[in-house]
């Protein structure tokens, strides 16, 4: 088959999947809705899998059309990247850009940095994503990646940049000290209704604990209360339920504004590291490589700075 036609069956594949119909497919491609599925049935021919599950009411991709559209929408993304990088506005930057970010960070400190950004390159597409799983950039199609937790190796294939650490404080609502007590030892503390971030797999994540020999030590106090997302923990030690360690970013206008106090402030220690990660090669794409620097520039300064806490009563800062 002469690669004029494959591509060809790729890009009304990736425009299927993307349409769920292929009466919106062809609409979108200016071809008949024959046309369509008898590209589609030569494509699936070829192949010798079926791409798409068909009923009178769905049609939605299979197991094997997911990973196929994934390779494929890749591929099509990094020939509109190379349109882009040779035509003659090279310096506009365009196209499909593609962003996995944490849920509670990505929401609140990049999103506002990545909004003037975008009114900058108005032709850009931007593609957000916001989990807090393990995902597979290459796989999954995705141009950059912010991570929170580091790893014993970065795969092969991935290029990263360290922004720096979380700054981890516990912290409580006045309400609830004045009803449960100041804790004044770190044993103490692990007698109170500790509200943990559940990790993905369920398992409840431990308190870090700064030691008089610099070490920092994992405790595991028996959880009150176990929360998957880092803003539902914010709401629930608002609410008076309890104490947890959240990062300074997250709660930083709370302290401020006397909602929260920090406890026991000598425990504050550092969290988990932030990177930027992208698959290698891709910041040579200008979209790409402008954007990490962007958001580099933008997160270490933001990342370093010390964020001081309201102390709770009876403590000093």
């Amino acid at each position: 088959m002469q690669s004029t036609e494959r591509l060809k069956g790729v890009e009304v594949f990736v425009a299927v999947a993307h349409a769920g119909s292929f009466v919106r497919a062809a609409e979108r491609l200016h071809l008949t809705g024959s046309a369509v599925g008898k590209t589609i049935a030569r494509l699936e021919a070829r192949l010798g899998v079926r791409l798409f599950e068909r009923t009178t009411r769905r049609l939605a991709l299979t197991e094997a059309g997911v990973r196929f559209h994934a390779a494929c929408a890749r591929v099509l993304g990094e020939l509109e990247d190379a349109e882009h990088a040779l035509a003659d506005d090279g310096e506009a930057l365009a196209g499909r850009l593609r962003i996995d970010l944490p849920v509670s960070f990505g929401r609140l400190q990049v999103l506002p940095l990545l909004l003037p950004w975008f009114r900058r390159h108005p032709r850009l597409t931007p593609v957000l994503s916001f989990t807090d799983r393990y995902v597979d950039l290459g796989g999954e199609g995705i141009d950059l990646a912010l991570r929170i937790g580091g790893v014993d190796a970065w795969p092969p294939s991935l290029a990263q940049r360290y922004l720096g650490q979380e700054r981890k404080i516990f912290c409580a609502a006045p309400d609830y000290l004045a009803r449960h007590g100041v804790p004044a030892t770190a044993e103490a503390l692990l007698g109170h209704a500790a509200i943990i971030y559940g990790r993905a797999d369920g398992a409840p994540s431990p308190w870090l604990m700064p030691q008089a020999d610099g070490r920092v030590e994992q405790r595991a106090p028996e959880p009150y209360m176990v929360a998957g997302n880092a803003e539902v923990q914010l709401e629930l030690v608002l609410a008076g339920l309890g104490i947890a360690q959240l990062p300074t970013w997250l709660v930083d206008g709370h302290l401020a504004g006397g909602s929260l106090v920090t406890v026991l402030p000598d425990l504050a220690t550092p969290g988990l590291p932030l990177h930027l990660v992208w698959p290698k090669g891709r910041e040579r794409v200008p979209k790409v490589g402008q954007l990490v620097s962007a958001l580099e520039e933008a997160l270490v300064p933001a990342l370093g700075r010390a964020a001081p806490g309201r102390a709770a009563p009876g403590r000093a800062t």
